[in-house]
């Protein structure tokens, strides 16, 4: 009988997988033996791999390259990295390595981006597409920067007041673009996004407030769908309402040159995952192409502002199985050494689903099980995967521990979860390693930080301030 945890996962999956192999019983992500980091750093653990970064950022431009020569889509691709899916230093080393661009969500992003500048990781030709709804901080950073001579920042208005927000502080013309408020699919809770400009206002908004201003120059229309790039009949429809936009806006505004489509390229969540990229670029360049030459109007650039695909996947977690509990007589209860709450907050806060294998003991038989966090929170918990409503993990046994991986954790997880915070429960903060190759492909690694301990906690709370 295949009774053992690799037989099940064997006979569900293609495997092994790109980044998924086995040696012996002991999984290796991307050929880095995660057992060896277990023995040389102990659990709970959080990794970076940085070198997934750059290849899914070649991978990107190669799509787009491929789509455009296909095509014949004249003008061209300029990859953003949206920073709200990891701000920290070491990702954006990684990310700069590629000749990347750079989309804002906040104030603080500028400070960020004038840091990037004075060490010359960011140059005069980098664009800064700011997004979000801005406010005081936000606009003086702005000007700031372009004040300062960062001439490739572009504003993108969110709403009315703005454009008045920004010409009060900044000295020069400004280079400008406007989101479109998209409608969203009908299953959501609202018709319309609260970011941007509903698409029937756009073009009053621009002959009233931006055609005859010599200070401003749209350069930009923003396009972007919550639900993210999917092949459904929604996003298509989406799409080509934008591009009546875009089309109408072209027609009376010579400046306007360039298409940002945003985010949403989905990561993989599942060993069943299946997404064609290639495809998908392939036709938004087609769909496009097909709208401005029926209007005989110059295809845009275009711009996009890959979040998560750019760090997703370089992402990871390992736990330890603590305890197993029977509560009644089918449930069993993997108690793991850290906390869903803080450390996977998406799992708790939109059902997210990530990659989760069995770091170790492959050859064992295998059970059902649910898996438990250490907070006292009755939704502290993981209990089903992307392809079934289930977790199975090989059977526990208290003289053999087990080790549970999470895969393609990387973006949003820390920000969210409150890095270097206060966590639920005061569970703390599991240490954090990075993870990178030489140029003959050698690992190495290094500690980024440390596991929180109960001073560094205390001192957040100010039981220390007196000593």
């Amino acid at each position: 009988m295949n009774t053992k945890y690799y037989d099940l996962i064997n006979q569900t999956f293609y495997f092994p997988q790109e980044e998924f192999t086995l040696n012996k019983d002991n999984l290796h992500f991307h050929g880095i033996d995660l057992m060896k980091l277990v023995e040389e750093y102990g659990t709970p653990l959080k990794f970076t791999y940085l070198p997934k970064i750059s290849k899914n950022i070649k991978r990107a431009k190669t799509w787009f390259r491929n789509a455009m020569e296909k095509h014949d889509y004249d003008a061209k691709y300029f990859y953003c990295y949206c920073t709200k899916s990891s701000h920290f230093e070491f990702i954006l080393n990684e990310a700069l390595k590629n000749n990347i661009h750079i989309e804002t969500s906040s104030a603080f992003d500028i400070n960020i981006v004038e840091n990037l500048i004075a060490e010359g990781k960011i140059n005069k030709n980098t664009f800064v597409i700011c997004n979000g709804f801005k406010r005081d901080q936000y606009i003086d950073n702005i000007a700031r920067l372009i004040n300062n001579g960062h001439k490739n920042t572009i504003p993108i208005i969110d709403n009315y007041e703005e454009l008045d927000l920004l010409q009060e502080k900044i000295k020069s013309k400004i280079k400008i673009g406007i989101r479109i408020a998209a409608e969203e699919e009908p299953k959501f809770e609202f018709y319309t996004s609260r970011l941007g400009i509903g698409y029937k206002n756009i073009l009053p908004f621009y002959r009233k407030q931006i055609q005859e201003n010599k200070k401003l120059e749209l350069k930009m229309l923003h396009f972007f769908i919550n639900t993210g790039i999917r092949d459904t009949a929604y996003y298509w429809n989406e799409l080509l309402k934008c591009m009546k936009v875009y089309i109408a806006l072209k027609k009376e505004c010579p400046t306007l040159d360039s298409l940002n489509i945003g985010g949403g390229f989905p990561i993989k969540n599942s060993l069943a995952f299946e997404y064609d990229y290639q495809y998908m670029i392939d036709e938004i360049l087609n769909q496009i192409k097909i709208a401005c030459d029926e209007a005989e109007i110059d295809v845009p650039n275009i711009f996009t502002e890959f979040g998560s695909f750019t760090v997703g996947e370089s992402g990871g977690a390992v736990y330890e199985v603590l305890y197993q509990k029977q509560q009644n007589d089918r449930e069993y209860w993997n108690m793991i050494d850290s906390s869903f709450i803080t450390t996977l907050p998406d799992t708790w806060a939109i059902n997210k689903r990530f990659v989760m294998l069995a770091v170790n003991r492959w050859n064992d038989t295998y059970e059902r099980v649910l898996l438990g966090g250490m907070t006292c929170d009755s939704d502290d918990y993981y209990n089903s995967e992307q392809h079934m409503n289930a977790v199975y993990l090989p059977k526990y046994n208290k003289e053999k521990p087990l080790y549970i991986g999470f895969f393609n954790t990387g973006a949003y997880q820390e920000t969210i979860g409150g890095f270097g915070g206060l966590h639920h429960c005061l569970i703390p903060q599991p240490k954090h390693i990075l993870i990178d190759r030489d140029k003959n492909g050698i690992l190495a690694t290094e500690i980024f930080s440390e596991q929180q301990n109960a001073e560094d906690v205390l001192n957040i709370l100010g039981y220390n301030k007196n000593k």
